[in-house]
């Protein structure tokens, strides 16, 4: 769907997805990180279950919720560079932060998953095959190490994105924790150490899952995003020429990736030409990755505050 029509206001809205990052490298980076870590999860599942290693299978499961972690993240990388529609006027760019919400959240079910199967096992150890245990493992430290690489370039920007980075980075670790129970069981006979070691990771996963799953909240409750600075978009707006005030001030993220501001300046003077409103819009854009604003000019000649809390004029 075309949506030309948008761009006569000077924030062409279909050039800057990514400025930062080829999109293809990113379509690569999940077409082959999602192929290989589908295999590997069926071959680990497996020989966990012929070990009778609950690590590997935690390994497995850890290893599977980034799958679908990864098609969540890539689905909503697509959708987020959809046209706009007369009723989705921001096309479905916020599907991202929901696929962050959901991916955190699936997360969560497969540490209850895992976390039961392991303290079952701890009361009633079962002999573990642990050299079967430390070579499938080690095969998840290079994929999973291999995967993350591919998703370094792109994390930087992305929450989504980086999402699937720590996931990946996560994993190559805890696969490495699962060769050394393995090893150490070969050594001692110690059977427990491997259901213990399912529990660590599970601890681990949730962890590194609750920030994700308060950052995206946080993006779907329409926070500012962490990584703009409200305060020093409020002094930038505030130091331009013929601004005396603003009000109304917000701050939201449209996606993973792009944000968007409306605000109210307060310019006694005349309207001082499309060109200033252009270079305020690029200055938002350069300094503060803001890709969508909206701006109000008021004369300053009746009392506006801002609509949502009444006394406040800026907030």
């Amino acid at each position: 769907m075309p949506h030309d029509h948008h761009d006569h206001h000077g924030h062409g809205h279909g050039h800057h997805h990514h400025h930062h990052i080829s999109p293809d490298g990113n379509n690569r980076a999940f077409a082959l990180a999602i192929g290989l870590n589908t295999i590997f999860v069926a071959i680990e599942f497996t020989y966990g279950f012929i070990a009778n290693s609950t690590a590997l299978m935690a390994d497995a499961g850890h290893n599977l919720s980034d799958v679908l972690g990864l098609v969540l993240a890539w689905g909503a990388a697509m959708l987020a560079k959809s046209a706009t529609t007369e009723r989705y006027t921001y096309g479905l760019r916020s599907s991202s932060i929901l696929a962050a919400v959901l991916n955190a959240l699936l997360l969560m079910l497969a540490c209850g998953a895992i976390g039961w199967e392991a303290v079952q096992r701890l009361a009633n150890p079962a002999p573990v095959a642990g050299v079967t245990v430390s070579v499938v493992a080690a095969i998840g430290v290079a994929i999973n190490g291999v995967s993350a690489w591919l998703f370094m370039a792109g994390s930087k920007n992305d929450l989504n994105i980086r999402g699937a980075y720590q996931h990946m980075a996560a994993d190559a670790a805890i696969s490495l924790g699962v060769v050394v129970s393995g090893l150490v069981i070969m050594g001692t006979g110690w059977t427990w150490l491997d259901p213990a070691a399912s529990l660590v990771i599970v601890l681990l996963i949730l962890m590194s899952t609750w920030g994700l799953l308060r950052e995206s909240m946080q993006l779907v409750l329409g926070a500012v995003p962490p990584n703009v600075d409200a305060e020093k978009v409020s002094a930038f707006l505030r130091s331009q020429p013929g601004v005396s005030d603003i009000h109304d001030l917000h701050i939201w993220a449209m996606s993973t990736t792009e944000n968007a501001l409306t605000v109210h300046l307060v310019m006694p003077g005349s309207y001082p030409g499309d060109h200033a409103f252009d270079a305020i819009t690029a200055g938002l854009k350069e300094n503060f990755a803001i890709h969508h604003c909206t701006l109000q000019m008021e004369q300053g000649t009746t009392d506006h505050a801002c609509a949502l809390n009444g006394h406040d004029h800026d907030h």
